[in-house]
């Protein structure tokens, strides 16, 4: 009765269904040179949406008439059927898994999709043959819920068809705040007591630990690369700085390398390794901080040893030693250069 209701057109009116995908799957359903998504929206009539980024998942967005919905997906179950047969042929799995679909569902709506006391998700379940779940959280910071359906395309093709009745028939309540997948983690490295992540050819400070250290990354001048040897900042070249451009670039990428956690393979200790800098006497106050604490706190995210040297008869500069990792070392370096940066250019107030 059901399906007479959606084919007759009684509901064929405009719906907007949302899919979760993993990268590979979208991958199929673009197709070389997005030829697959190309024939699926000229066949079925509907608009078939992707979302852009480098995520692990992706929205697939399908709009149109219910009939023209409903083509669609039957395309989609058909081609990721396709892609099953297709990888058992090479492996030696005799059952043969499901189709799976996982649809996004406002949560206002997933208690009639559910039914009092499991009644209508049930009904779908036995009248359909296909396995439906719904999740119980909410996607993350979206209000909405992932609605997983397994089983032939056919029993999935008549499974969404009861979905879309139940959601047609039951309006999402209030704001939907739509769920939108996360770029790639990107690897997590720590040094340091600090959290880094990895953007294009720099190490960032990891945003859920947006310390002092995010402060002094603002304004930040780029610094130099491991395996050179003259420091960022000689104490001659000071006077340029702050004419030069200020961004928010933090730890180089060569010095990712030394990083073990990230690197399989390497050596897990990298050996120690001393570096040397000269500061003028007038800055290196900005280093140590009062009673030391900006040098202490230098230390302690860099990991690194830092000494200072006294400061010498008829000499406008001091040493600075940092030994420990090149990783260490980067670190120290720059969050020593950031100190000086943003005393030169008049933000010593960090």
């Amino acid at each position: 009765e059901m399906e007479s209701k959606v084919s007759e057109g009684g509901l064929n009116v405009t719906l907007t269904i949302r899919l979760l995908m993993h990268g590979k799957e979208v991958g199929s359903i673009i197709g070389k040179k997005g030829e697959t998504v190309k024939k699926m929206r000229e066949e079925s009539g509907a608009r078939i949406n992707i979302s852009e980024g480098n995520c692990p998942e992706r929205i697939v967005t399908i709009t149109g008439p219910t009939d023209a919905i409903f083509k669609a997906f039957a395309m989609i179950a058909y081609k990721f059927e396709e892609d099953i047969t297709n990888s058992m042929s090479n492996s030696t799995a005799t059952s043969k898994p499901p189709v799976t679909l996982r649809l996004v569902v406002p949560a206002s709506q997933c208690g009639s999709l559910i039914g009092k006391g499991g009644s209508k998700i049930k009904e779908i379940r036995e009248s359909t043959g296909a396995q439906v779940q719904v999740a119980g959280d909410m996607l993350p910071n979206s209000t909405e819920r992932a609605v997983t359906i397994s089983g032939t395309p056919d029993a999935i093709i008549q499974c969404v068809k009861q979905i879309c009745v139940v959601m047609l028939e039951s309006p999402p309540k209030g704001a939907t705040i739509p769920y939108r997948p996360k770029p790639a983690s990107t690897p997590v490295i720590f040094a340091g007591g600090q959290a880094y992540t990895i953007q294009g050819q720099y190490a960032i400070p990891h945003p859920d630990q947006l310390t002092k250290l995010h402060q002094l990354a603002m304004q930040q001048t780029p610094f130099t690369p491991l395996g050179q040897t003259t420091p960022a900042f000689p104490g001659r070249s000071l006077g340029n700085v702050a004419g030069k451009q200020q961004s928010s670039i933090a730890l180089p990428l060569p010095a990712l390398t030394m990083f073990p956690c990230i690197c399989p393979g390497l050596d897990a200790s990298p050996p120690a390794s001393t570096h040397e800098l000269t500061i003028p006497n007038d800055l290196i106050g900005c280093i140590i901080g009062r009673q030391g604490t900006k040098i202490n706190e230098i230390r302690q995210m860099s990991g690194a040893q830092i000494k200072i040297a006294n400061a010498t008869e008829g000499s406008s500069e001091r040493q600075i030693t940092i030994t420990g990792t090149p990783a260490n070392i980067s670190l120290a370096q720059y969050l020593i250069n950031a100190r000086l940066t943003s005393e030169v250019t008049g933000m010593g107030a960090l």
